[in-house]
């Protein structure tokens, strides 16, 4: 059916007349580019223009547009970034950090890299011509032929390709990482294969900084680019003259090559360095930067360990190539893998927030590092007593004796005295998993940035970030949910230490909240912010590129996430990476002292950077407890309905029949009610995550187990290494 003449030249004419009042706006390309080139969030954008972050998200994607004021407010938001950041040549690359003054966390962990003083003024972010590359001395070469004979083999699975990789960095032609194979292939993004003639360590640093062009740009101005990233499958390895596996006691991602290996002294011999923690499954080697470039290579061996499975399911069997693709997208969309995905996560909130920016000494005009606000800094921070952990030497020097603060996920399971008759008769427990829980209580959350200052008798205040030592034992609360105020989910029998947002939950269900002491932060802000927003849209893209949209119906949704790992293992184990990620990032916050020869009261190596900071992990876990009991009360007082268990952000409910629309809530539209648990692909919403019979549950209840455990298989905690 076509439209009549009179029809096209209407449409035509109101096209015309929206471009002359300026109500169309740039594309969705150019809207991400001029927010990001002023240092904008997603959170702080849509707090302007009184929307939420999904919905700048979606206008961000092209997957909707804004209406009415609103369209007018964004279109003169762009506006005016576009007369401040015009498009054109990508920003100079401030000068680097040398990776000798590297110093990582702990023997398993990534260094942080601290920013050197720049001796020049940089010039104007939006202006400066892009950093040339370093030639080649020899082209980047693909080989079809090999391509050919590796695809031809039969443990190669299919992959599917996600969204077009975007336009890549000139300086690194050929993205952000290679996997090595044992006849010297170096599989890159995107289908390339380079030409490796490397047969030692040595060499292969010396081919990855000069001849590959790998590497990957910096994810905010004042940080650094992220440095190339080669993967060595197990031929490779031992191509390089490394051990096909490492072997020994201990885990084997734990373990190191001695120092006496004849490949670690040819890496010293070359005049190159290993980072504290090694030569183990990631190690990283490095020379003092030069003429403001970082000379640093991240290793990752795969028959090392290097990929644990359960952060990336398959990958480390894949075919090289589609190991670089998934890890390629991964380095995309989140970051350069840099460690284990804990590792990662925590690598991510330093490069979105870097301590350091380049300021103008006024005594002398030279630039020199400055503090970056709303960055935890440079210098490591301790936590006041109640926060720390009981080997901490803040703790064992001053003989606290006062608690700790004990913000945990939930890990309860029902009474079962309190079951009815009716629950008992239905047939069907199930399961429902709350998508990335912990991310989305990071969505501007305030922590505190700055050292804590002891109170006593302090007026509670729930705009103040801290720990607050309390009495909750007199609150009565229905035996049939958890209490909110303990992990394990039982009554608190006296004064005990809480986070800010523990109380403050406390204080919305009509309890009076008198703190006997408190340890509060002065300086605050929302530090994980721009985290929340990177990981929630990379997460949310992965979503997307396997079939699961924020616009599905409940059936489709779970049909969608019942075979979404079938459709394309690549993207499921990068959608697995980012999880991973999200948790073992906030873990990491508060990792604890790693090694048999440890002694209690001693200093351990994660203690000297400045994202050990265990408040703010109490601050994430707290929140989210909070919002997922909120979601159990609204759920009791909306339908009746009581859980049966709770493990972290897992919840089971007796159900009539197999599956979560059998008992969630409905409008009478056959829309899902607001304020309880929801299906959905947005972080905070629900999936299914098992089925098993009622009898099942109450069997496992009477021997005092967690029906939510047996139905994850999983851990209730956030993982604090590797």
């Amino acid at each position: 059916m076509t439209n009549q003449p009179e029809e096209l030249f209407t449409a035509i004419d109101s096209l015309l007349a929206a471009v002359d009042e300026g109500t169309v706006l740039p594309g969705p390309a150019e809207r991400v580019r001029l927010r990001e080139a002023a240092g904008l969030t997603q959170a702080a954008v849509a707090q302007a223009l009184g929307v939420r972050v999904p919905s700048l998200t979606a206008w961000e994607a092209g997957r909707a547009e804004p209406k009415g004021e609103r369209l007018e407010a964004y279109r003169r938001l762009l506006d005016g970034l576009a007369h401040r950041y015009p498009a054109g040549p990508s920003p100079a690359a401030q000068p680097l950090p040398d990776p000798a003054e590297e110093t990582p966390a702990s023997p398993t962990e990534a260094p942080a890299s601290p920013e050197p003083s720049p001796t020049e003024p940089p010039p104007p972010a939006r202006q400066g011509p892009t950093e040339p590359p370093v030639p080649p001395s020899r082209p980047a070469v693909r080989t079809p032929s090999r391509t050919a004979a590796r695809s031809a083999a039969p443990s190669r699975p299919a992959v599917r390709k996600a969204t077009a990789p975007p336009v890549p960095d000139p300086r690194f032609p050929n993205g952000p990482l290679a996997v090595l194979d044992g006849d010297g292939s170096a599989y890159g993004v995107g289908g390339i294969v380079l030409d490796c003639p490397a047969t030692t360590v040595p060499e292969l640093v010396e081919w990855t900084l000069t001849t590959s062009g790998l590497g990957n740009p910096k994810l905010n101005r004042h940080g650094k680019d992220s440095d190339p990233l080669i993967v060595l499958t197990a031929s490779a390895a031992v191509r390089l003259g490394l051990p096909e596996r490492l072997e020994g006691h201990e885990q084997r991602r734990s373990l190191r090559l001695p120092q006496d290996h004849p490949v670690v002294k040819q890496v010293l011999r070359a005049k190159w360095q290993l980072t504290r923690r090694g030569f183990g499954p990631w190690p990283r080697i490095y020379r003092k930067a030069a003429a403001g470039r970082r000379q640093c290579v991240q290793l990752a061996i795969l028959s090392w360990d290097a990929l644990d499975e359960r952060s990336w399911p398959g990958v480390a069997d894949m075919h090289p190539a589609d190991t670089a693709h998934v890890l390629g997208l991964y380095a995309t969309r989140v970051i350069t893998p840099r460690g284990s995905t804990a590792v990662s996560g925590l690598e991510l909130m330093t490069a979105l927030r870097p301590p350091t920016k380049a300021t103008q000494d006024p005594a002398t005009g030279t630039w020199v590092p400055g503090h970056n606000p709303g960055s935890l800094g440079t210098e490591p921070m301790d936590p006041a007593p109640p926060e720390a952990t009981p080997e901490h030497p803040v703790v064992v020097n001053s003989g606290w004796k006062g608690g700790f603060l004990d913000e945990e996920a939930y890990q309860w399971v029902r009474p079962v005295g309190t079951l009815t008759d009716e629950e008992c008769m239905l047939p069907f427990a199930v399961g429902l998993d709350l998508n990335t829980a912990f991310l989305a209580a990071s969505a501007r959350l305030v922590v505190g940035l700055s050292a804590p200052d002891h109170f006593h008798r302090p007026t509670f205040n729930p705009r103040i970030p801290g720990s607050w030592l309390a009495d909750l034992s007199a609150i009565d609360l229905d035996p049939r949910l958890p209490s909110p105020f303990t992990p394990d989910g039982t009554r608190p029998d006296g004064p005990a230490w809480y986070q800010t947002h523990t109380l403050a939950y406390a204080q919305q269900l009509g309890h009076h909240v008198a703190p006997i002491e408190a340890y509060l932060r002065r300086e605050t802000g929302a530090y994980l912010d721009p985290w929340h927003d990177h990981l929630r849209t990379a997460y949310v893209d992965t979503l997307a590129d396997l079939g699961i949209t924020q616009d599905l119906t409940g059936p489709e949704f779970l049909a969608a996430m019942e075979h979404h790992k079938q459709r394309d293992p690549a993207l499921a184990a990068v959608l697995a990476a980012i999880k991973a990620t999200v948790k073992g990032g906030i873990g990491k916050l508060r990792e604890r002292p790693q090694g048999r020869s440890y002694k209690q009261g001693e200093r351990w190596p994660a203690l000297e950077r400045p994202t050990w900071r265990p408040d703010i992990r109490a601050a994430v876990i707290s929140k989210a407890r909070v919002n997922m009991h909120r979601k159990l009360n609204n759920m009791a007082k909306l339908t009746g309905q009581y859980p049966l268990a709770v493990l972290s952000d897992c919840v089971v409910y007796p159900s009539p029949g197999a599956g979560p629309l059998d008992f969630l809530p409905h409008d009478a539209d056959g829309k899902p009610r607001t304020g309880v648990f929801r299906l959905g692909s947005t972080p905070g919403l629900a999936k299914l995550e098992g089925v098993q019979t009622m009898l099942w549950a109450v069997d496992l209840m009477e021997q005092g187990l967690n029906p939510a455990r047996h139905i994850k298989g999983g851990d209730a905690t956030l993982d604090e290494g590797e």
